[in-house]
């Protein structure tokens, strides 16, 4: 990874697409996308193509894996919805029609990549490679966090809003001073992009010129806010140029536009161009969490709408009439889904016997004279308890 200067950079990278720097930054000015609502491949590739904007289709190979990863994330976000009822999870915030955002996400990066997730994320996180019970066990309330971020590159998921954005900017620093080949990838919605933290990650990163892609997936909505009371710029892209960066907006539901947009951008990044935002426009199809009415804000006219644009029945049809998705290939990936449900079930069926030492193991790297003794404290405690049986 290079130590170019933010503002050589940008004149370079641009100079490499034949556009000037002001049009390299600006997002191009249709959304980026690929396949239309019907499975369609536009006859170009891709619809709207301008210099400096253009992006290759992915391999059919990486295209089937990649459909793969949304059928099983369909697959979990419904069994976790059902969990919950069953009082099985305390809460599930489900990314039921976002679920194409979070696979591109995890599959355009590489082995030293970093991700930084949100609290909606969860089929990202299983996606670069977290176990499904490791990632869903802090939804049940066993753990905060249920894998260990250092093995798979995974930040623990995020519930303050945007935080984490200052998390992953300091981890693309420290790669960047220790010369590391190491691209970070910052997740977020759109209202995270109405915080303090945001404004102060995009800018940090900018002015250190730092490896690190901002991805912002709008559905529309803060909880109930719409995108339309949260922000009046043209595009949440747009807010990257204001901290000279380039920004993009790219359909959420298209996963071949999504693929191939974050697979560039995490090049650009590695190669030493700095930072990058880009935009996905999707929809959250079900409710904030199971505790929250969406029928208060929304019209299911506008629900409906957004079912016709589903990026899994968008990705099988494209798929099925490329004649890359035969009948044992469509079978195997059904059973592959299904596999981890049953998995979800089961483990979460399964009664938890709490360690009351464990709240203590973790809190610090060294314990303080304090806690040493309320741990001493609380097993004394338990050992009088079990002596009293």
């Amino acid at each position: 990874m290079t130590n170019t200067e933010p503002r050589d950079a940008i004149e370079q990278v641009s100079s490499k697409f034949g556009i000037t720097p002001e049009d390299y930054m600006l997002p191009a000015r249709t959304e980026i996308h690929m396949l239309d609502v019907n499975g369609k491949l536009h006859p170009s590739g891709q619809q709207g193509a301008e210099p400096g904007h253009e992006y290759p289709l992915p391999s059919p190979k990486a295209l089937v894996d990649a459909y793969e990863q949304l059928v099983v994330g369909r697959r979990v976000n419904d069994q976790n919805s059902a969990l919950v009822r069953q009082g099985r999870m305390a809460v599930y915030p489900s990314s039921h029609g976002q679920e194409a955002c979070q696979v591109a996400a995890a599959l355009c990066l590489g082995e030293n990549d970093w991700m930084f997730p949100t609290y909606r994320d969860s089929v990202a996180v299983m996606a670069k490679g977290v176990a499904p019970m490791e990632v869903m066990v802090g939804f049940r309330g066993d753990w905060h966090c249920g894998y260990d971020p250092q093995k798979y590159k995974v930040s623990a998921q995020a519930t303050p809003l945007t935080t984490q954005l200052l998390h992953a900017v300091g981890v693309a620093h420290a790669a960047k001073l220790r010369g590391e080949d190491t691209v970070v990838i910052a997740m977020c919605g759109d209202g995270a992009t109405s915080e303090g933290d945001f404004h102060e990650a995009l800018n940090f990163a900018a002015v250190f010129n730092l490896p690190v892609i901002f991805f912002v997936q709008n559905n529309q909505y803060a909880i109930s806010v719409p995108l339309s009371q949260q922000s009046v710029a043209p595009s949440l892209a747009h807010k990257a140029v204001g901290y000279g960066m380039a920004g993009e907006r790219v359909d959420g539901n298209d996963l071949v536009a999504l693929l191939s947009v974050l697979g560039r951008a995490v090049r650009l990044a590695r190669e030493g161009n700095g930072p990058l935002l880009v935009e996905a426009h999707t929809y959250r199809m079900q409710a904030h969490t199971n505790a929250d009415d969406a029928t208060r804000y929304r019209e299911d006219a506008e629900v409906q709408e957004w079912i016709a644009k589903d990026p899994v029945t968008r990705m099988r049809t494209y798929l099925d009439e490329a004649g890359l998705l035969p009948e044992e290939t469509q079978a195997r990936i059904t059973a592959s889904a299904e596999a981890v449900a049953k998995t979800l079930r089961d483990g979460m069926n399964s009664e938890e016997v709490p360690d009351p030492a464990e709240l203590f193991a973790y809190v610090y790297s060294t314990p303080t004279t304090q806690m040493t003794e309320q741990a001493a404290m609380l097993a004394d405690e338990l050992a009088r308890e079990e002596d009293a049986k």
